[in-house]
């Protein structure tokens, strides 16, 4: 891999971020100017507030859910805690006519895994990529266990790969706390994770975790390997589907976080 010397940003238990997603049906090109357009005028919710982005379905890598693909993915990014009047504007109040909201819900950064550059100015200068997103149910009994692999194989493999620019970033999130939930919305989960990476020449998390692993030792790979083989028996993947940037005004989150050289 090249490119090693890219600075990095992690975010660790400490100063663990708090992220508003909003899971939305907007078809209508009207309805997706309204959600870009809040989007970029994220500063009015204040000083805690590091930005927003906007994601449009495109494909569907893999779905194990009967329910119908929503259009959009809205991600608000924010210091210890999501404001009330945040919640109260894009929760609460009646949305327009022609944006359904499915599903909000209040995100937490995965120890050790949400990792990006520190120079992250989103991925317009990569436009071959896609963002991937991951939609993973994990057993309640076993969140403890795969927060722990996250930490000690997933999250130190993805940042070997956003150091080599593999990939863009590596965002692990997990819910805590539903805040709405339509009824007829027959999918769960209670993991997001974010990555931009080209989807014609991507061979799956795993297989480049194992890679990336392999680099410090054999034996840290197959260790990692039978680690992440084992995930498919405490989470599923209901969703995950690729998705184009409409907007990532997210920049200051590089600047976040413990620094790695």
């Amino acid at each position: 891999m090249a490119n090693l010397t890219r600075h990095l940003a992690r975010i660790e238990p400490g100063n663990r971020l708090v992220v508003l997603a909003r899971t939305i049906q907007a078809p209508d090109p009207e309805a997706e100017t309204a959600l870009k357009d809040s989007a970029v005028n994220w500063a009015r919710f204040g000083d805690t507030c590091l930005g927003q982005a906007l994601y449009r379905h495109r494909s569907v890598s893999r779905n194990t859910a009967d329910a119908p693909v929503w259009s959009h993915l809205e991600l608000s990014y924010f210091r210890d805690l999501v404001p009330a009047d945040v919640i109260l504007e894009l929760v609460v109040r009646r949305q327009p006519p022609e944006m359904h909201l499915l599903r909000a819900e209040i995100l937490l950064t995965t120890p050790s895994s949400f990792i990006l550059p520190r120079d992250w100015q989103g991925s317009a200068d990569r436009p071959e990529r896609q963002a991937s997103l991951e939609y993973i149910d994990v057993q309640s009994r076993y969140l403890r266990d795969y927060r722990d692999v996250m930490r000690d194989y997933c999250g130190p493999a993805a940042a070997k790969l956003v150091r080599a620019n593999r990939i863009g970033t590596f965002r692990a999130m997990e819910t805590a706390a539903v805040l709405y939930r339509d009824p007829a919305l027959t999918i769960d989960w209670n993991q997001i994770h974010l990555c931009e990476l080209d989807a014609d020449g991507f061979n799956g998390f795993g297989r480049e975790f194992e890679a990336a692993l392999r680099e410090d030792s054999q034996d840290a790979a197959g260790f990692a390997a039978d680690i992440f083989a084992g995930l498919d028996r405490i989470r599923t993947v209901p969703r995950w589907t690729f998705n184009d940037p409409v907007v990532e005004a997210d920049m200051a989150l590089g600047r976040e976080g413990t620094m790695e050289p």
